[in-house]
């Protein structure tokens, strides 16, 4: 459609001088450079009172992103996980969530609007335009752009704002300190909880089947019998934390059998007591070849001799089930005499 074919009324005014100018531009180069708009100084600019409250806003803001910080840690020390309190309008929420959300929002808030107000308020707002044609920049443009970094750096008053500089590096540095704190809730610390077990001297070597304290007659030639220690029942909210590692199993081999000289010593009339746990991953251990005293793990086949140590004779674990020094109590009840001598399941421990 040409100019013709619009009603007069609808075309631009003449007398508009803008409007003149843009199309007198446009009829010579449609695509001229319009340039920038005159630059207008800001209140800081001109009146360096009004830089300083600015500069105090910002280190203000950086000041409350490292108290957020701190309030942060507090939180996660002083709130339990199941203290639940009422918040309005949120209603009844986890005290620990809520106050590590607001404290660490804050935290992230305040660098984030200071950092903004010191670019906006502070630093220079004057725009340069470049052309840039080639991709690899010549000499003079490298040189070029050196310098307005340096103007740039030098106008943003970083090294004359000392308080800014300070107060933000402050900022940073604290804030990164949530995240490795976040990295505790990740769950208890084990300490050498994997070390130990509920075994210790006098413990009764219970029969999980019956539920009832084990006598020497009870446990037969060629019979496996799974035990717990005295005191561990199923009921426990730790129950099976325990029982992974507190698992026993009982055989009976006649003494003339065991080839081992430490086996024989730490059992008792020839019953042995070892770790159930299988030392490869952790499975537990349930088959027993009678005529050869193997025990075999279902899991990934590796098989243990338990006439000669419960050394490993086949599979992928690594070394030997763990044997419990066991002995007979006053009342004639099996009873150890001290914990396994090394931790049981997969052999983390021989590596660290």
């Amino acid at each position: 459609m040409s100019t013709q074919d619009i009603p007069e009324e609808n075309l631009p005014s003449e007398q508009d001088a803008g409007h003149a100018a843009v199309a007198e531009a446009d009829a010579k180069d449609p695509f001229a450079d319009p340039g920038l708009p005159p630059h207008e100084h800001r209140i800081q600019d001109i009146d360096e009172r009004a830089a300083k409250r600015s500069e105090r806003t910002v280190a203000l803001l950086f000041t409350l992103s490292m108290v957020a910080t701190v309030a942060f840690i507090a939180s996660f020390v002083a709130f339990p996980v199941d203290k639940i309190v009422y918040i309005f309008p949120f209603g009844r929420i986890s005290a620990l969530n809520f106050s590590l959300g607001l404290t660490l929002g804050i935290a992230l808030f305040c660098i984030g609007a200071g950092a903004v107000h010191w670019a906006r308020t502070l630093m220079s707002d004057v725009e340069i335009a470049d052309e840039r044609h080639p991709i690899e920049a010549t000499p003079e443009v490298k040189a070029k752009v050196m310098d307005d970094f340096r103007q740039g750096a030098k106008e943003s008053g970083f090294g004359r704002r000392k308080l800014i500089r300070n107060t933000m590096f402050g900022a940073l540095t604290l804030v990164p300190l949530s995240g490795l704190v976040l990295l505790r809730d990740l769950g208890p610390l084990p300490e050498d909880k994997l070390r130990h077990t509920l075994w210790s001297k006098g413990k009764l070597l219970v029969n999980q089947n019956t539920n009832e304290p084990l006598r020497p007659s009870d446990v037969r030639v060629g019979s496996l019998t799974f035990c717990k220690p005295e005191g561990l029942e199923e009921h426990d909210h730790d129950f099976q934390t325990q029982i992974a590692k507190a698992a026993l199993m009982v055989v009976r081999i006649k003494p003339d059998d065991i080839k081992d000289k430490q086996q024989r010593e730490w059992a008792h009339e020839g019953i042995v007591a070892y770790s159930k746990i299988c030392t490869h991953v952790g499975c537990p251990i349930s088959l027993y070849e009678q005529q050869t005293h193997h025990v075999l793990c279902p899991c990934h086949q590796s098989t243990f001799d338990l006439s000669d140590g419960a050394r490993v004779i086949f599979g992928p674990a690594g070394h030997a089930l763990p044997q419990l020094r066991i002995g007979v109590n006053e009342e004639g009840y099996l009873e150890a005499l001290g914990d396994f001598e090394e931790p049981v399941g997969p052999a983390f421990w021989e590596r660290g």
